[in-house]
């Protein structure tokens, strides 16, 4: 049977030597099989799987319990088809409201900087204009009530 150390797993999954250990402790996996001489973990391609599964979770935010659940879910396989979708779209949800986030903060630095250039040039009306732009960019910013 292929396996594989520590390293060779961190270097796959993308996930640090540290959060494996963390992961494994937490009974994310495993537990993890020891070399009977050296006593260091040697993972198999089923761990690897998982581990990189919840590489990807933990990619795009995904919390530990979160985690735990979504291994509960997997290894239920279709009867709990509909909570993993459920937990899936929380998660996407998320990651939807950050993005609207970022785009308002985007907004407003692209604004502000539009005002300074309309100074820079000497254009009082682009500037008064900007200016506009620049409070409604901070009211979306959630700022200014």
């Amino acid at each position: 049977m292929n396996t594989f150390t520590i390293q060779e797993v961190s270097r796959r999954s993308g996930l640090s030597e540290p959060t494996l250990r963390y992961y494994e402790d937490v009974g994310l996996i495993g537990p993890i099989d020891r070399d009977e001489k050296s006593g260091h973990r040697r993972y198999r391609a089923e761990d690897l799987d998982v581990l990189e599964a919840l590489a990807c979770l933990r990619a795009v935010g995904v919390g530990i319990e979160d985690m735990r659940t979504y291994q509960a879910n997997r290894a239920r396989g279709r009867a709990a088809a509909g909570e993993q979708r459920d937990l899936l779209l929380r998660h996407a949800e998320r990651v939807e409201a950050e993005i609207a986030a970022q785009h308002a903060r985007l907004g407003y630095l692209r604004e502000k900087a539009a005002l300074w250039d309309a100074r820079d040039r000497g254009d009082t009306v682009a500037e008064a204009e900007s200016t506009r732009r620049v409070v409604d960019a901070a009211g979306r910013l959630g700022v200014l009530r």
